[in-house]
């Protein structure tokens, strides 16, 4: 058999294959969309609650990580304290998502990637670094919680929507407000 046959045959199995899992596996097509735009939830399909579950997870991860750095670096009373509540609000917040991804998908798979913002060593600049890394953190989840809320029927879903909204609405207003008043900013 000829080398450019091979190639040939070896490029139409893998296509194939492609089509075939992005057809049969949910998670294939889920994560070749993400990739093109890792914040659009995609279209109000079966699968979108478990993209927004999934989303969700992936964005307390990232929340943990950016707070547990603040535990360690900031000396501000109120960023501790605020790192210590977000964080176990978070990991009760994480289990839940998980039971709704066994429950509506039996889906037990867990999200291990998820944005690890690295704010760098503590210093003057630290709680800002944090603040500014909260507050756009914050706001991709509020635009995710807003597009979901457009496109689910699920009310856990649409609840959970709503109370991201709220919540990380008022605390986008509190972290500025620090903001403002450390840094003048």
């Amino acid at each position: 058999m000829s080398k450019s046959l091979q190639f040939s045959l070896a490029l139409i199995i893998f296509l194939f294959g492609a089509g075939f899992g992005y057809y049969l596996t949910p998670e294939y097509s889920m994560q070749a969309e993400q990739m093109k735009n890792p914040h659009d939830l995609g279209p109000a399909d079966k699968w979108l609650d478990l993209r927004y579950v999934d989303n969700m997870i992936a964005h307390h991860l990232a929340a943990i990580f950016l707070l547990e750095q603040a535990q360690q670096h900031s000396t501000r009373t109120e960023i501790k304290d605020l790192a210590t509540a977000v964080i176990a609000a978070d990991k009760a917040g994480i289990e839940q998502l998980y039971a709704y991804k066994a429950d509506w998908y039996q889906d037990e798979k867990q999200i291990t990637r998820f944005n690890q913002v690295n704010l760098g060593s503590a210093d003057e600049k630290f709680d800002l670094r944090l603040l500014n890394a909260l507050i756009d953190h914050h706001q991709e989840a509020i635009d995710a919680a807003k597009e979901v809320s457009t496109k689910s029927t699920r009310n856990e879903v649409l609840n959970v929507a709503d109370e991201v909204k709220r919540g990380l609405s008022e605390n986008v207003v509190q972290l500025e407000a620090w903001r403002k008043a450390w840094y003048g900013i």
